[in-house]
């Protein structure tokens, strides 16, 4: 937690980058457009899932057999996937509905709509915990630092990223404390339509990658009216942590800016930080506080498939620490 004035100044002038125009909205046409592909896609491959778990489960029991992992990791695997989907699907079935419910999309930031939508995302994202922990052996414990940490609002979280999983650790962890959760999220994810029809509605933004001036100003905009029940997370690094890439980034920054090379050469777990975001936010709620929030214990598993197949049913500790 950054409660010191001065470094929080020094912070924001470290990472201070112009702003620019308010960003455009993806057009109508665009987003329903991609819609049209990823809504019957979901549906129908959930679908598909139901009707084959007789055929799937079965298949990926004898897969495991024949490779000797006796805990049955892929059995696992499949269970948890066909269960995302059917969350997934339930969040698009249930988006017209709350649409309608809110003056036929009139009133989407209405705080009963919002409330509505919020249950649901809350749902979604402790159901797939329950399931990850009983699944795949994935469990989060806080330490001391970290429970004091998640208590107040308004506060901007800057999380770690090395996996699929913990993507979803912050808004697990703040939601539990019954905060709204506001975040920055890759617009490669709207392929997934649960996350573009809900997340969307529920003030979070999706940024392209490397469309910095745009990207800055959605990110503002994210930062404006935090209030005593409403953090924003963000991801500095922009993508997975990988050693290669790392290593890739800095050599880049030792051409580009070698002075910022020097001070990051140090870095071993994580990517060097994209500023742009960071200072937007910073720049849009100076009051909130500043939430560094790391964990260990999923840096082998860059997708849920990994979980249980490199170390079957071998535990995953997940510390929330803060800096």
């Amino acid at each position: 937690r950054l409660r010191d004035a001065g470094t929080r100044k020094s912070l924001r002038a470290t990472m201070m980058v112009p702003m620019s125009a308010s960003p455009q909205p993806e057009p109508f046409a665009s987003r329903w457009k991609r819609r049209a592909v990823t809504i019957p896609t979901m549906l129908g491959a959930t679908a598909l899932a139901l009707i084959l778990i007789p055929v799937l489960v079965p298949a990926a029991a004898v897969y495991d057999v024949v490779r000797l992992r006796w805990r049955l990791p892929s059995v696992r695997v499949v269970l948890f996937l066909v269960q995302y989907g059917v969350n997934d699907s339930i969040e698009i079935l249930l988006a017209p509905i709350y649409w309608v419910a809110a003056g036929m999309g009139t009133q989407l930031n209405a705080a009963v709509s919002i409330r509505r939508h919020e249950r649901i995302q809350h749902w979604s994202v402790e159901n797939l915990a329950r399931r990850a922990h009983r699944l795949l052996g994935v469990t989060v414990h806080l330490d001391a630092d970290g429970q004091a940490a998640l208590e107040p609002a308004p506060a901007i979280v800057l999380c770690r990223h090395v996996s699929l999983i913990d993507a979803s650790l912050p808004s697990l962890l703040y939601q539990r404390r019954g905060l709204h959760v506001r975040s920055v999220i890759m617009a490669e994810l709207l392929a997934d339509p649960g996350v573009d029809l809900l997340y969307g509605r529920l003030g979070n933004v999706f940024i392209p990658r490397d469309n910095g001036p745009e990207a800055r100003m959605a990110v503002s905009a994210l930062a404006n009216g935090l209030d005593h029940s409403t953090v924003a997370i963000i991801f500095p690094e922009g993508r997975l942590f990988q050693p290669a890439l790392a290593q890739r980034f800095l050599a880049k920054l030792a051409v580009t800016d070698p002075l910022r090379e020097a001070r990051l050469a140090g870095l071993r777990h994580v990517l060097p930080p994209r500023p742009g975001g960071v200072a937007a936010l910073l720049a849009a709620a100076p009051d909130a506080d500043v939430v560094v929030m790391a964990h260990v214990g999923l840096d082998e598993y860059a997708s849920f498939s990994d979980c249980p197949c490199r170390h079957p049913w071998r535990r995953s500790r997940a510390n929330a620490m803060v800096g």
